[in-house]
This record gives structure tokens, C-alpha cells and sequence, in this order.
């Protein structure tokens, strides 16, 4: 046998090992970043609907990716993952994030925040419903941030109750409504 054929498996099994190791690094980077966006969501939220889909004003539907009931009324949170600078405003139809090695542009989403607002207030129309589009670590705003644009300290700062007892005192009054939002969207598709 000549050398190159006995180093192959081993440079075989090295590579195998080295993608293993990546993907698990990987899983337990996003497991990381998941978890703490659910501690955040389940520290102001005293309820929470994932993946809800209401009618929307023109007859079709609108997906929310979380529905929280909060102290304040109900809150949409639409979480967006992006590393780099990002360049948008209110008035901007796209916003460009700029990052090491890559440019892209994607959609201004409050345009998307403001239907889906306007699609659970026609539900409710007694709960007071704010939206935010949650930035995670790594977006960062050089040119100011936008209108209902937060990250997850802010939003947590925003409507987080450090005194959960009499917290409970606030949704008390929104307990009939949401109980009815939750019973209706078994009706619709809740996927």
C-alpha cells in the first residue's frame, strides 16, 4: 500500500469529524439565540399564540408569528435575524443590511406590521394591540432605528412588568377578550 491510500481514511474520518463539529456548534448557537427569544416572550407575555392566521381587510389572510397577551394589551412580535448594518427608515420601500462579506436588501416589514395590527384589532376591537419588529443581536441601526423597530433588551424594557403579582391585576381586565381571540382562532387555521 502506498501512503497516500492509508493517509485517505484518516483525512476522511478528520473531515467527518470537523463537519460534525460545526453542525453542532451551529445547533447549539441557534438553540442559544431560540431560547433566549423565548425567555424574553415569556417574560412579558402572560399568554402567547404562535403562527396565527387571521382574515385580513381585502378578504384574504395575514400570518402572526407571535401573539402575546401583555399588562399593556396584546402584542404582535414579527422576530427578524439579521448580522450587519442595517440601512432603513419608515419612508424606505427596502432596507439594505451591509455585512462582512455581503450586501442584500429585504422588504421594509412595518408596512407587513401595520396590516397584521389592523387585522387583530378588527378581531378585537376593546384591547388595546401594538407590534414590534424585534431586531436580534448582530442588526445594527448607524443611522437611527425605526418606528416599532426594538431588540429584544427594549422590548423586554417596553413591556416587561418586574412585579408579576399585580401584573396580574392589568390582564385581568383583558382575560374575557383574550379568551375569546383564542377560541375564535381555533376556527380559523391555526398552524
Amino acid at each position: 500500500m502506498t501512503k497516500t491510500t492509508l493517509e485517505s481514511p484518516f483525512i476522511l474520518w478528520i473531515a467527518a469529524f470537523a463537519v460534525l463539529l460545526l453542525v453542532a456548534l451551529l445547533f447549539h448557537f441557534y438553540r442559544r439565540r431560540t431560547t433566549q427569544v423565548e425567555q424574553v416572550l415569556d417574560s412579558i407575555g402572560f399568554d402567547r399564540i404562535h403562527n396565527v392566521v387571521l382574515p385580513n381587510a381585502d378578504g384574504g389572510e395575514i400570518l402572526i408569528d407571535q401573539l402575546l397577551l401583555t399588562t399593556q394589551g396584546l402584542l404582535i412580535v414579527e422576530i427578524k435575524e439579521v448580522q450587519g448594518t442595517v440601512f432603513g427608515s419608515n419612508k424606505m420601500q427596502d432596507w439594505t443590511v451591509i455585512a462582512t462579506n455581503r450586501r442584500y436588501t429585504f422588504p421594509n416589514p412595518q408596512p407587513g406590521l401595520y396590516d397584521r395590527i389592523a387585522a387583530v384589532r378588527e378581531v378585537v376591537k376593546q384591547i388595546p394591540v401594538a407590534g414590534r419588529v424585534v431586531f436580534l443581536d448582530g442588526a445594527e441601526f448607524s443611522k437611527g432605528v425605526p418606528e416599532l423597530v426594538a431588540s429584544l433588551d427594549e422590548l423586554a424594557a417596553e413591556f416587561g412588568e418586574p412585579d408579576r403579582k399585580s401584573a396580574l391585576v392589568k390582564i385581568e381586565a383583558f382575560m374575557p377578550h383574550w379568551e375569546n381571540i383564542k377560541k375564535g382562532l381555533t376556527t380559523l387555521a391555526v398552524r
